[in-house]
């Protein structure tokens, strides 16, 4: 157990320190955060290759062979299509391994739901009050529910691409963004097992605006980071899952205590 294990809302933060300690104290929670790391990099995987596949397709053989760069026109024309043929290289790499890794997410929402049910019950104890019987229903829930945030990324990644236009104020708010939308993503899974509905998980976090912060931060942070952000992520998930819940389980049973 936690040292500070749901006591009212008073109690202090349970930092990532303590959280990893939780982590490692525990082999099913450990096995269980492998297995989903596992998972996710398999899923992300097969999803990239099929859709640098699939964009590879498309291009046919523009890329294959260069124009000739004979004269001032040719010249010209053989620079302007090694730019666009290395700029359609990274942009398509970067946009189809954030997609794997957002399709992903979705397909081992209810692991992570399990991992994040898990948590709670180990952290509460005695005071555990148990789900509903696992039905499909409810793992069909759960996946609906991460494709619903999934979709809403895209829709953050669109507004952060029109706010960086900005400058200073559009990278602050691209940073807020990225801070509550990571946010929103790992108090997904302690309100999945609750049922909530999206609108719900949003009004938890806009009437904990500080804490969402808090909980956002690392990962918007980590996301900021070319390149490796989706492995660091992947590797990360189980943990901040961990850290998500224990945090959210002591807001909520102090809410419940003080009543």
């Amino acid at each position: 157990m936690v040292g500070n294990t749901l006591t009212p809302m008073g109690t202090k933060w349970i930092h990532l320190g303590k959280t990893s300690f939780f982590l490692l104290r525990s082999k099913r929670l450990l096995g269980w955060s492998f297995l989903l790391v596992l998972a996710t990099g398999l899923f992300t995987w097969f999803g990239y290759s099929l859709a640098i596949d699939f964009v590879d397709g498309l291009t046919g053989n523009f890329f294959v062979q260069a124009p000739d760069s004979s004269g001032l026109l040719g010249w010209f024309k053989h620079k302007g299509w090694f730019i666009v043929k290395y700029a359609f290289f990274i942009v398509s790499r970067v946009v189809g391994f954030y997609l794997a890794f957002m399709a992903a997410y979705c397909l081992t929402a209810p692991g992570y739901v399990f991992l994040s049910a898990s948590t709670e019950k180990l952290q509460a104890g005695d005071q555990f009050e148990e789900d509903a019987p696992f039905t499909v229903s409810g793992v069909i829930i759960d996946l609906i529910e991460g494709i619903k945030i999934g979709a809403l990324g895209l829709v953050v990644t669109v507004a952060a691409l029109l706010a960086n236009l900005i400058p200073v104020v559009g990278q602050i708010v691209v940073f807020l963004l990225y801070t509550y939308y990571s946010a929103l993503m790992f108090v997904d899974y302690p309100t999945s097992r609750r049922r909530w509905s999206l609108g719900e998980k949003i009004g938890w976090l806009n009437k904990h605006r500080f804490v969402a912060f808090r909980l956002g931060v690392f990962p918007a942070l980590l996301s900021l980071i070319p390149l490796l952000n989706i492995f660091f992520l992947a590797l990360l998930f189980p943990l901040l899952t961990v850290h998500t819940t224990l945090n959210f389980t002591v807001i909520e049973h102090g809410k419940k205590n003080s009543r």
